[in-house]
Formats: structure tokens, C-alpha cells, sequence
């Protein structure tokens, strides 16, 4: 059996957020549900990850969360999804989101999003994947960190065409048309990073 196209969601786990950032979450579930795809994130209950876990759930999606043990033992988890892995770190959890996935979604979030965002795209600038990955930059969240990048570019401590492995969309639907637009794989990334 063939398994479904699979996105995992970077999202924050605040419960403080703007609404309008919760709305985008559980629309980006209940789209990724509406597809036939399934999705992969860190398994929690709380702030975007839980909306849009919710809301791919409510719409007959498949959702597999993933959770480290000491998070799962502060009762964060979310019992009502598909699958619920409890990992024993931070690392393992990343990696077992990145095996099931086959492309990588980015919305609001804080310094573990963050995390998130910069490792996968490293490990695609070496070579290590080419999976998609889309950030949406609702309300411009996202332009500060894209000011960055480009001034990394602008400094020449990024390669542009580095960079451009990120795509960004301003919502929902235009993050899940971007995903049918691969940005083409630097060839031969892993010798040409420096």
C-alpha cells in the first residue's frame, strides 16, 4: 500500500498567539486533510500545532504527532490523533519528522520553530534532501527572519541560490500552491556549500 503524501508542520505551541495565526492552522489542517494527504508535526495539544491537528482531524485527515517524553509527561500531548510517538529527545523527534515527511510547512511559531526552520533548510543545502519547503508569512510574521536571509545573502554567508530553497507564500492557499512548485536542487550542493 502506497503511503499518503505526508507534510510536516513547524508551527508554534503558544497559546498566546493572534487568532488569525490559530484560523491559518486549522485551515492548513483541514486542507491538508481535504487533499487525501497526511500530516506529521510535533504532537501537541496546545497553541497552532493543536489547531491544526484539530482541524485536520475534524476533516477526516490522518495526523501523526510526534513528542518527546518529557513533553508527553507535562500532559501536552494530543491523545485524539491518528498516531502518537513518544521519542526520547528533541533530535529523535526532528528526524522521525523528517522520515515521514515528504515536504516541510512552516507558520508562525518561536524559537523551536526556528530551530526547525534552520536545520531543514541546511540539510537541504547539503544535499541531505529535496523536499519542499514553504513558509507562510501571514501578516508578514515572516519578514524579519526573510530580512535576515537576505542579508546574509547581501553579506555572501548564504549562496542566493541557497536561499531561494525557501519559498514563501502570504496564506494558506498560496502555500499549498506553492508546494506544486519545486525550486530546483542546487546540483552538486554537497560540494559547493562553502
Amino acid at each position: 500500500m502506497t503511503e499518503p503524501y505526508t507534510l510536516c508542520l513547524y508551527c508554534g505551541s503558544s497559546n498566546r498567539a493572534e487568532p488569525i495565526f490559530y484560523e491559518a492552522a486549522a485551515e492548513f489542517g483541514r486542507e491538508t486533510a481535504r487533499r487525501g494527504w497526511r500530516l506529521v508535526y510535533g504532537g501537541g495539544r496546545v497553541g497552532l500545532m493543536g489547531a491544526a491537528a484539530d482541524g485536520a482531524l475534524e476533516a477526516g485527515g490522518e495526523v501523526i504527532g510526534i513528542i518527546p517524553g518529557f513533553l508527553h509527561d507535562f500532559e501536552v500531548g494530543h491523545h485524539g490523533v491518528t498516531r502518537l510517538e513518544v521519542v526520547e529527545s528533541m533530535h529523535i523527534r526532528k528526524m522521525r519528522m523528517f522520515e515521514l515527511s515528504d515536504a516541510f510547512c512552516i507558520l508562525p511559531g518561536g524559537l523551536g520553530t526556528l530551530d526547525e526552520t534552520f536545520e531543514i533548510m541546511t540539510w537541504r543545502q547539503l544535499g541531505l534532501h529535496e523536499k519542499p519547503i514553504v513558509l507562510a508569512n501571514l501578516k508578514d510574521f515572516w519578514t524579519p527572519f526573510l530580512d535576515l536571509l537576505n542579508a546574509q545573502v547581501e553579506a555572501k554567508l548564504v549562496r542566493p541560490e541557497h536561499a531561494a530553497l525557501l519559498q514563501t507564500a502570504d496564506s494558506i492557499p498560496e502555500l499549498f500552491d506553492a508546494l506544486g512548485k519545486r525550486t530546483e536542487a542546487v546540483a552538486g550542493a554537497t560540494s559547493k556549500f562553502l
